[in-house]
């Protein structure tokens, strides 16, 4: 499993696991795409997303924000991602995005990527985070 929801009293709350650091940020990137559709979503168009922070959890807080203002700014919603290269010492990551069109699609207004309860964890056998998204 890449990543479950979790009850959450007024929001989403999720987890998401991978292998490697890089996995679990293009998991819990899959995560909030199905928050948004449970549709499947079509490749049509390919996007490089870039984003920075102060650590490892800014750093998932502003990759998840890059959806958010794609979605926002070009009606854009992911469907998979690739090619997640990831700078854990500068806290800097770059992805290819597929997706398409939102207006396509049923979809749920995520309001923001919040910091509560967020989490990134490395386990004894995988990584791991929990995101709450404001809905």
């Amino acid at each position: 499993m890449k990543f479950e929801f979790l009850p959450h009293t007024a929001d989403i709350k999720f987890q998401a696991w991978g292998k490697t650091l890089e996995e679990v940020f293009e998991n819990s990137a899959l995560a909030l795409f199905n928050a948004i559709s449970n549709q499947k979503i079509k490749s049509k168009r390919k996007i490089v997303i870039r984003a920075e922070g102060n650590d490892m959890e800014g750093l998932m807080y502003n990759f998840l924000e890059e959806f958010l203002f794609l979605l926002d700014s070009e009606n854009f919603i992911g469907s998979k991602v690739e090619e997640v290269k990831l700078d854990k010492e500068n806290f800097k990551i770059i992805a290819k995005i597929s997706g398409d069109e939102v207006k396509d699609y049923e979809a749920t207004h995520i309001k923001a990527i919040t910091y509560s309860e967020m989490e990134i964890k490395h386990l004894p056998d995988r990584w791991f985070a929990q995101v709450v998204l404001d809905i």
